[in-house]
């Protein structure tokens, strides 16, 4: 197994979030297609686009290792089923006004992965870590109360990510290799939603002349780019470690909501993000004094 290296997984870390933290932009341009199908093309156009990339990025032996360990082809396809549903949560938040949500899901996301690594990992949380992860409880709880409902956006959202995180990092498969095999395996359910459902939009002929289609055979880099780099940090970085690069995204995705697209950034919601932002400052300082000690 090859060494890890932490300066590179920092900088492949920072690339995959600041990434994501500009994807409302992409979304955007083709909300007048709906988020479902939007999906269903990622899942098209990023196998194709990473079948490619593979051919010119040599891995040598992947697939004979796979298929000397079938087991790995389920833990593929369950990576693969969490992230599409992250992909489809995000891209409806996106386009129905809720990026505010999406954005607090994935500042909740880095707690969520602090929290599965004590559950799944046998990690310790050290006591600054637990009071970083109560005090983003506490934002959640909130919310629920404010609100009278469970926040589900943003819980998808940092559910589903921190799942798909932990179950990489578990899988002894490369990076693009592990995410090319994860969009095959999508690939059988997107078709068959195209063929169930020929009243589409991107079903008729006459769309793929329009600039939108364009935009969506773009969702195989848009989406691949960033996910080879992020599985590749996660392969580099410890998992608590990975979780703090994240902040990057979600601020970004906050400061379009309010300044580029106008979202309410109402008291309740300000108040939910102060206790996240309070634990995750709790959370940095822990890392960073952590850190420090190791090197």
């Amino acid at each position: 197994m090859a060494t890890a290296d932490p300066r590179r997984g920092y900088i492949l870390g920072l690339s995959a979030y600041i990434i994501w933290g500009l994807f409302p932009l992409y979304f955007k341009a083709i909300q007048s297609v709906p988020a479902l199908e939007i999906i269903v093309h990622r899942a098209i156009w990023s196998a194709l686009f990473g079948a490619a990339l593979l051919l010119v990025w040599k891995h040598p032996g992947w697939f004979r290792e796979l298929r000397e360990n079938p087991k790995r082809f389920g833990v593929l396809a369950a990576s693969g089923m969490l992230i599409a549903a992250n992909w489809l949560v995000y891209v409806w938040a996106v386009n129905n006004g809720r990026m505010l949500e999406a954005s607090l899901g994935y500042y909740i996301n880095p707690l969520v992965n602090v929290l599965l690594g004590m559950l799944i990992l046998g990690e310790r949380l050290r006591r600054l870590q637990w009071l970083a992860v109560l005090l983003a409880a506490a934002g959640v709880a909130q919310q629920i109360w404010q609100v009278g409902a469970l926040p589900w956006v943003s819980l998808t959202l940092a559910l589903t990510f921190g799942f798909y995180g932990l179950i990489r990092k578990q899988a002894p498969v490369a990076a693009l290799p592990g995410l090319v095999v994860e969009t095959w395996l999508l690939l059988p359910l997107a078709v068959g939603w195209l063929l169930l459902n020929p009243t589409a939009a991107s079903a008729q002929a006459s769309f793929w002349g329009s600039p939108e289609a364009l935009w969506l055979m773009a969702a195989g880099p848009i989406t691949l780019v960033p996910l080879v780099c992020f599985n590749a940090a996660a392969r580099n970085l410890p998992y608590t470690t990975l979780g703090f690069l994240q902040y990057l995204a979600p601020t970004l995705v906050m400061l379009q909501a309010i300044f580029l697209f106008d979202e309410h950034f109402d008291p309740s919601k300000l108040l939910a993000f102060f206790f996240i932002w309070a634990g995750l400052a709790i959370y940095s300082v822990d890392a960073w004094l952590t850190l420090r000690r190791n090197f």
